[in-house]
């Protein structure tokens, strides 16, 4: 009995994203308390339940949520489907037919968003990605495209979390990281949001009125303007070639012996990260300041692993 209640909660919530204790205690036929301790034994199951308190709050399912991969074999997947399609077919009854929509958007094809336009491909995924970094940027997406509000649960990098209606304009790619630029509600202005820092996004429904972004405006550098530039030499060993040229480009390399590579670019945290993830495949021979600051990171770093 409880095994069927909690599925038939996790199967409302699929359907209707939203729901209040109350109702899904009238759907199962058991009490509220019982109802508040289903949905904590599906959090520990690994269900993002988000619970909102309030007036207007209830139950709710982020958007970005399906049902895992190994939920059905695939077997039991198109048994189900054919089950709940012949069951429409006699009974013509709406939740039957919105249960079908449901399960028939739980693709068991490979669901990693791979976005085109023209001739660019983009893998949406993440390293490790169980296709949830995937299927959260298909829901902002989808909400920047219909213009549709989205009702986020961000944590930002002190640790602080937030819940905010946002209207979502643009989704912004740059230097391996995606970021929502949208109006944020709460603030009344727009904002910039790490996507891997939304915790949950859920479509409300409720539509709003594009607003004009002026690009030169995004809290982005797009260009190097207001940036140190720093020239930097490199000698380069022959197994980190490969990597060196995807990073600065071939035109950049001079091959011989030893392998030089020469480039101008951007000082700081992000250069001297790259720098050390290439291990002691590459060594800075100039400047003399950014080479001493790899020996010291590098010896911070033996240390803090008893070397």
């Amino acid at each position: 009995m409880k095994f069927q209640a909690m599925l038939r909660i996790l199967f409302r919530l699929l359907q209707r994203r939203s729901v209040t204790a109350a109702e899904l205690a009238r759907d199962a036929g058991v009490s509220e308390r019982s109802i508040r301790r289903y949905l904590e034994e599906l959090i520990v199951a690994g269900v993002p339940l988000d619970i909102i308190r309030g007036r207007n709050g209830g139950i709710c399912l982020p958007d970005t949520y399906k049902l895992p991969e190994n939920f059905f074999t695939k077997e039991e997947y198109a048994a189900a489907v054919n089950a709940l399609g012949a069951l429409y077919e006699q009974m013509r009854d709406e939740t039957v037919k919105q249960a079908l929509d449901k399960l028939a958007m739980q693709s068991k094809a490979d669901g990693r968003a791979l976005a085109v336009s023209g001739y660019v491909l983009v893998d949406n995924g993440t390293w490790g990605d169980a296709y949830n970094f995937s299927d959260k940027l298909n829901v902002l997406e989808t909400a920047a495209e219909e213009r549709e509000c989205l009702e986020l649960c961000y944590t930002d990098r002190a640790g602080r979390e937030t819940r905010r209606t946002v209207e979502a304009h643009l989704l912004i790619y740059k230097q391996n990281i995606w970021y929502l630029y949208a109006w944020c509600r709460t603030r009344k202005d727009f904002r910039l949001f790490r996507v891997g820092r939304i915790r949950s996004a859920r479509r409300t429904g409720e539509r709003f009125e594009r607003r004009e972004v002026d690009r030169a405006h995004l809290p982005l550098k797009f260009s190097f303007a207001d940036t140190e530039l720093v020239e930097v030499r490199f000698s380069v060993r022959p197994a980190a070639l490969p990597d060196m040229e995807e990073w600065l480009g071939m035109e950049n390399i001079r091959t011989g012996d030893p392998i030089v590579a020469e480039a101008t670019l951007p000082a700081g945290e992000v250069l001297l990260s790259k720098i050390l993830s290439f291990g002691d495949g590459v060594k800075v021979l100039s400047p003399p300041a950014l080479a001493e600051a790899v020996r010291a990171r590098a010896a911070a770093l033996a240390a803090q692993y008893g070397g």
